[in-house]
């Protein structure tokens, strides 16, 4: 007789840290799948403590917290086997482990083997590796079990097909960026193909902090074919029946396209964030610009647009194209707007310093003091309402500086930071087409400041074609000068694009978080030492 065994891949938003209320939400989706008729249910990486829990794992009571909610599962345990990850301390050290409980035991366990410790990753911090796989029996089956980065190594593979798994099963906690797709895809089809297994593939989804967590699990079959595919960016549960190892062909989710997945993800981890830290609502300037425009798309898609105030600060250099666009977006997505004036506060300041900066010429400190006006602004309107303040600036202009600390860079979430401005657009206009949203001489007016009379970006900018390129290469791909150069680049323009990225370190250390999409982004995943002379030579 064929051996028969159905799995649940239970794909949750967990939060770091609320290692109680995730063991009741693994209860209640157990119970769901039970319900279903699921013989298995799986559940993410370090599921209890969601991931990464960072330095909570070097703290004794989080650890007695995980075992007080893994009794739980156990408690609860009777015909569904339940698969999560959680922290467990041996004596070899803490480790990453997956458990598989039945009936109130603990059926076997299998602890993570290669540890991340790279971009984003420092589980070495943290954890002792495995020096081996283990294959748990679970009613006929051999169950090849493995824990994230596991899966991304031939050896660990390599090692329960040879124990005599009949299936490949992996808990993962993976963050989206826009080229982890096609790498998870080419990992899971290289392991099918050196075990001849299936393989179940379960993420975790959710927003934490700069990380965005997509979901999107999969079953392979052993071919390498894509029999189940779970949405991207939602929660959700699907069963998958095996026979004598080997998936039924069930539901799949294609996946959109790459700007449609950034927008989603950047949704997600806005209404996370603001969520999940309590906040009542986002609060924000809009400028009638580009960057300040797809923030509020963003924010209203994510919190609703009741839960969302954008505030225009006009100044005398502001066009009256800006006022103009500024409204209409706010009407057209339904957010509250207020118009508040900063030349009376500007004009404040100055006389205050006048006795100070007489003798001295205007320079860009005049235009500093117009951002910082409505940084107080902004600031005061988030405390006051317990609305979060979202920051407006994009990566380009975090790179080369191009933002005023204790100004523009006032909040606590920065939507867009990780973007390069050519995706801005793009993505604005994506967001057009679901509905038009965004001003379209927003999008096709050329970008501004407006902090000085006839002002555009590219007075003090290379084009932003340009631009990007040259960050991209020297940011995400650590390029030289010489490597960008010969790629096409004008020599002055890479110098001086390097130059302000090494000398604006300072200003990105002090900016608010924000979530991480492209494959390196400021924060977590470039850190660089902000007193340094090694790039001097190429400015």
């Amino acid at each position: 007789m064929s051996k028969q065994l159905v799995v649940a891949l239970a794909q949750l938003n967990l939060t770091v840290g609320a290692i109680e209320d995730n063991a009741q939400k693994c209860l209640e989706w157990a119970a769901k799948a039970e319900q279903q008729g699921a013989d298995l249910v799986l559940f993410p990486e370090l599921a209890l403590t969601g991931y990464p829990p960072e330095d909570l794992l070097l703290r004794p009571d989080c650890q007695a917290r995980v075992d007080e909610a893994l009794a739980q599962l156990q408690a609860y345990s009777g015909d569904i086997a339940i698969l999560v990850g959680h922290p467990a301390m041996t004596e070899e050290g803490l480790r990453n482990r997956a458990s598989l409980i039945h009936q109130g035991a603990v059926l076997g366990h299998v602890d993570k083997q290669r540890l991340p410790n790279y971009r984003v990753f420092d589980e070495e911090r943290y954890f002792e590796p495995a020096d081996h796989s283990a294959v748990i029996p679970f009613k006929g089956h051999q169950l090849g079990v493995l824990v994230c980065e596991d899966i991304w190594h031939p050896e660990p593979v390599k090692q329960v097909a040879d124990q005599g798994a009949d299936l490949l099963l992996t808990l993962n906690a993976s963050p989206f960026d826009m080229s982890k797709l096609t790498e998870r895809l080419d990992v899971l089809e290289a392991c099918t193909a050196e075990s001849g297994l299936a393989v179940v593939y379960l993420n975790q989804v959710c927003g934490q902090d700069e990380l965005i967590f997509d979901g999107h699990s999969l079953v392979m079959d052993a071919t390498g074919h894509i029999c189940h595919e779970l949405p991207q960016f939602e929660e959700s549960l699907q069963l998958v029946r095996f026979t004598d190892g080997q998936p039924d062909q069930g539901e799949r989710h294609p996946l959109p396209s790459q700007d449609a997945q950034v927008y989603n993800a950047l949704v997600l981890a806005v209404r996370d964030y603001v969520g999940k830290n309590g906040f009542k609502g986002a609060v924000l300037g809009l400028s009638g610009g580009i960057d300040s425009a797809l923030t509020l798309a963003i924010a209203a898609d994510a919190l609703g647009a009741d839960k969302v105030q954008a505030v225009m600060m006009p100044f005398k250099y502001t066009s009256s194209m800006s006022v103009e666009d500024a409204r209409a977006q706010a009407e057209a997505l339904g957010v509250a707007y207020d118009v508040v004036s900063i030349e009376p506060m500007f004009d404040a300041f100055m006389g205050q310093l006048a006795p100070m900066f007489e003798g001295t010429q205007k320079d860009t400190t005049e235009e500093n003091l117009q951002a910082r006006a409505r940084g107080v602004l902004l600031m005061a309107l988030s405390n006051k309402s317990g609305k979060i303040l979202l920051t407006t600036g994009n990566k380009s202009e975090m790179a080369v500086g191009y933002c005023t600390l204790y100004g523009d860079m006032c909040g606590g979430f920065a939507v867009i930071k990780d973007l390069p401005k050519l995706l801005v657009y793009r993505l604005s206009r994506y967001r057009n087409t679901l509905s038009p949203v965004i001003p379209e001489r927003v999008i096709t007016r050329p970008p501004s400041a407006e902090l000085a009379p006839d002002q555009v970006d590219q007075d003090s900018l290379p084009p932003y074609d340009v631009l990007d390129d040259i960050l991209e290469r020297y940011v995400e791909r650590d390029q030289s000068l010489e490597e960008i150069v010969a790629a096409g680049h004008q020599e002055a323009d890479v110098r001086r694009v390097i130059r302000l990225t090494d000398i604006n370190e300072y200003k990105r250390r002090q900016a608010a978080v924000g979530p991480r999409v492209t494959p390196r982004a400021f924060g977590k995943d470039r850190r660089y030492p902000i007193t340094s002379g090694f790039g001097k030579r190429n400015w």
